[in-house]
């Protein structure tokens, strides 16, 4: 897949390793035909191998995994101007698949395979930055998602993007939480509508439970900042850092501005 004149900054192409789970390998999404990097691949398959590992606690991203919508995509450097090139693409890509699906577990990994972060406080700083870049694209195109609020100290706030809103769950080595310690930089989006959805089964309470018990068995201790939903902003919750009481999220939603970039 050539991502080509996105109509922001310069003309130059960039291949999009957009890939998901298919037939025992990843596999490109738009040219299953074609080989993926080597870089890609592996970081993929490691990505893979964390999943299904006892020490990952999520079962949503383990049921999207073993369904057919878990989609990865490897970028080199966080917050660079290809990365968002290509972010962006994939994502909004990511973000009309899991619309005509309508399944309860999608997800969506962006994989940083060029970033080292030294401490949790410089992951934070960069995972905010990046998202704030994905807006900066997004709001030339798209409207916030009205179902969830863009006010980041709303209880009711989540990550927009191409019209979703998104649970975002970042990863990195120097994580204090074992399920969120991967080897690599990551971001996973998780689809705000597939969380209403299982509320609507009654079924996300249930998973919910799942996952902390897992947590309690795999470290003894739950992540300070996890609440329930609509009870404190989940904006708290993405780099994974036990944040301050008095923490301010370094993010700022905003409406659609002029532009028809097309992301």
């Amino acid at each position: 897949m050539i991502i080509d004149n996105l109509g922001i900054g310069s003309h130059q192409s960039y291949e999009s390793s957009y890939a998901k789970w298919d037939g025992g390998k990843f596999r490109r999404v738009s040219e299953p035909e074609k080989s993926l990097p080597y870089s890609a691949e592996n970081a993929y398959e490691d990505f893979r191998a964390y999943i299904i590992d006892d020490k990952f606690s999520c079962i949503g991203a383990k049921a999207a995994l073993n369904g057919n919508l878990f989609r990865v995509g490897c970028y080199d450097e966080i917050n660079t101007f290809e990365t968002n090139r290509l972010l962006s693409h994939d994502l909004g890509v990511f973000a009309a698949e899991q619309k005509e699906s309508a399944t309860n577990y999608a997800s969506f990994a962006a994989i940083f395979t060029g970033s080292k972060f030294e401490n949790e406080n410089v992951w934070e700083r960069s995972l905010w930055a990046q998202l704030e870049s994905l807006h900066e694209l997004d709001r030339q195109k798209f409207e916030w998602d009205p179902s969830v609020s863009s006010d980041p100290e709303n209880p009711g706030f989540s990550f927009s993007f191409a019209g979703t809103g998104f649970f975002i769950v970042g990863l990195h080595p120097q994580s204090s939480r074992v399920a969120r310690r991967f080897s690599r930089a990551a971001m996973v989006f998780n689809p705000h509508a597939q969380f209403d959805r299982l509320r609507e089964l009654d079924q996300y309470e249930r998973m919910q439970q799942t996952i902390r018990t897992r947590e309690l068995k795999l470290q003894g201790s739950l992540n300070p900042n996890l609440s329930d939903y609509g009870t404190q902003s989940e904006a708290r919750q993405y780099s994974g850092r036990a944040v301050e009481e008095n923490w301010k999220c370094p993010f700022s939603g905003h409406t659609k501005t002029a532009g028809n970039a097309d992301i």
